[in-house]
């Protein structure tokens, strides 16, 4: 079992669930090294401070802030672990709201599992992750972890709670600088899409057959350089880079190529829609109204 990143308890108004916190993910990368090209060895980096030009250890190596180029306040772990953080050492529930209110954008702040801290602490850990299987909706929390407070959204997964790190809203950048302009499209282009979309639907993302080719290419590659031959070649299909000319075609063949996939034989040409014998006037799309992160920025109170 990996070792917990942080011991504390939930708070759920007067309900306290000791939890200890766990990351939910772990990394496969194939990690590299820098060498020199010319033999081969490796390449260090070595601490140095810029005044004497001594190397450091890591326990002579501390954290400063900078104020000006030559004056820099010292920061110590004491200090950043004796900050006045009520969520230093509790996940603080602050409220419920439906699932859908979270844009996915605004997580990716890490996700660590909550496990229960004891035999105590099942019964409470237990009741609330059934009150959000029931109830349908997520908890936003604070919490604090790596030196900064954190918001987060706390959920059921399966018979665990798992905890998501969300970005605060000051965090997001708005999406108007890369808005395109206003486009006209047909309502046969607009469907032709929803039948694309309607035939590459799943279930959920464990119904997906998908595998991590870049690490299998480059385990490939390495295996090929130690044993002195040349790596074996991608057997898939080279994808041209031909612009898209007639957008219907694209979609239609697009619909034929993932019901093949998916093993669907109906017979016959796939289509998307009936072809009319005039063209219709286009008329521009609907422009969703996009959700500025401006506008919901929220101000982050202090805590006591």
């Amino acid at each position: 079992m990996p070792r917990p990143l942080w011991s504390g308890a939930i708070s759920f108004g007067l309900v306290t669930v000791p939890c200890k916190m766990q990351n939910a993910t772990e990394k496969h990368d194939v990690s590299l090294r820098q060498v020199h090209m010319e033999d081969g060895g490796r390449i260090r980096y070595r601490k140095t401070c810029d005044i004497d030009g001594q190397e450091l250890r890591e326990d002579e190596i501390g954290k400063g802030y900078e104020v000006s180029k030559d004056t820099v306040i010292p920061i110590t772990d004491e200090d950043l672990a004796d900050m006045p953080l009520p969520t230093a050492k509790a996940i603080e529930i602050v409220a419920f709201i439906p699932a859908d209110q979270i844009d996915p954008v605004q997580l990716g702040a890490g996700s660590y599992y909550l496990a229960a801290d004891g035999p105590v602490a099942a019964k409470p850990y237990v009741l609330l992750r059934k009150a959000l299987e029931r109830n349908e909706k997520v908890a936003v929390a604070k919490f604090a972890i790596r030196g900064r407070e954190r918001l987060g959204l706390l959920r059921p997964l399966e018979d665990a709670l798992l905890l998501s790190g969300l970005h605060w809203a000051d965090e997001i950048r708005s999406s108007e600088e890369i808005t395109p302009a206003a486009t006209e499209l047909t309502d046969e282009e607009i469907e032709g899409a929803l039948t694309l979309m309607e035939t590459m639907t799943v279930g959920s993302l464990d119904d997906l057959n998908v595998t991590d080719h870049y690490t299998e290419a480059l385990h490939e590659v390495i295996e090929a350089k130690a044993e002195h031959r040349a790596p074996k070649r991608s057997e898939g299909e080279e994808r041209a880079d031909a612009p898209v000319v007639d957008l219907m075609a694209a979609l239609e063949k697009s619909v034929a190529d993932a019901r093949e996939r998916r093993g669907e034989t109906s017979g016959g040409a796939a289509t998307v829609h009936q072809m009319p014998a005039k063209p219709k006037k286009k008329t521009p799309a609907k422009k969703t109204a996009a959700k500025k992160a401006a506008a919901k920025k929220t101000t982050r109170r202090k805590t006591a």
